[in-house]
């Protein structure tokens, strides 16, 4: 049984104090046994994408020294660590990158594929997509499929993970919804979160750990009203049963994963079996209306 945490957080107001709340927390699931840590969606700082403004291009130029400061963490605590960080690959190129450190050393990165651009969610302007494709990274503790918030709506980077052989899906996170949604709608878009996330679960027979920011942030610009990120973190088996389930607020998700059950639910419900794959040309097209 591998035990497994996911760290849900409330911006802190500063890097520093982040930073150091972040790694107090991964010492307290640490010490409760978890050897494989998840952090939300760029964890050291607010979510700055919020508005377009270049100053905050400064974030990234640090990406070097946070690579080592969080190596060393994931050394003393003996963990696989999965950071989400603000990459400067060279002046005017950007990625959102998550790094994952097996005891301190670097076992792989994977750059965000799927970027959006959204009222409130203005990563075009900030990150370039990424160029390293959908390839698991291994682990001491196993082969994960890393991939980044606005990937979790495509099912087909989840399954090409799985097709690769990642053993569960991960998804650093930073979603939420604004004040003045409708409590209706409020309802509808988180069901549809976790609902999509859950389906990756079951049509690959892989668990999926989820973990999202918390708390309201307001936009630095003051042009819109500010994202209050909904939490909701999760984490569920290859059936999609969830196995543990943060609310809104704060909260560390630490649970057992039996890895062994991936073939036991793969072997009952095959569908990688009677995938029929000479049929799905089409998924490479744009559109298929030619």
């Amino acid at each position: 049984m591998l035990k497994v945490a996911a760290i849900q957080m409330s911006y802190r107001g500063s890097k520093e104090a982040m930073v150091a709340d972040t790694v107090a927390k991964i010492k307290e699931v640490a010490n409760n046994g978890a050897k494989l840590v998840v952090l939300q969606e760029l964890h050291q700082g607010e979510y700055f994408c919020q508005s377009e403004d270049t100053k905050f291009f400064e974030y990234a130029k640090s990406f070097r020294t946070d690579v080592k400061f969080w190596a060393g963490v994931s050394k003393e605590l003996n963990i696989v660590l999965v950071t989400s960080l603000f990459e400067q690959r060279a002046p005017g190129l950007y990625h959102n990158t998550a790094v994952v450190f097996d005891c301190g050393k670097i076992a792989g990165k994977y750059r965000k594929m799927h970027i959006p651009d959204d009222p409130g969610f203005y990563e075009k302007f900030y990150f370039t997509p990424g160029d390293m494709g959908f390839e698991p990274i291994d682990t001491s503790i196993g082969r994960l499929g890393v991939l980044v918030c606005w990937d979790q709506w495509f099912p087909e980077a989840a399954r090409i993970m799985a097709l690769k052989g990642a053993e569960m899906l991960i998804y650093p996170t930073a979603i939420g919804w604004f004040d003045s949604d409708s409590e209706d709608e409020k309802a509808r878009q988180l069901d549809a979160w976790i609902t999509i996330q859950r389906s990756h679960a079951i049509a690959n027979g892989i668990p999926v750990i989820s973990c999202n920011r918390s708390g309201f942030e307001a936009d630095s610009s003051g042009v819109i009203e500010g994202i209050r990120f909904w939490g909701n973190s999760f984490i569920c088996g290859a059936q999609g049963e969830f196995l543990a389930h943060a609310n809104e607020s704060e909260q560390n998700l630490v649970v057992g994963l039996d890895l062994e059950r991936n073939k036991e639910v793969r072997d009952i419900w095959p569908f990688m079996r009677d995938r029929r794959v000479e049929y799905y040309n089409c998924l490479s097209k744009i559109y298929c209306d030619e």
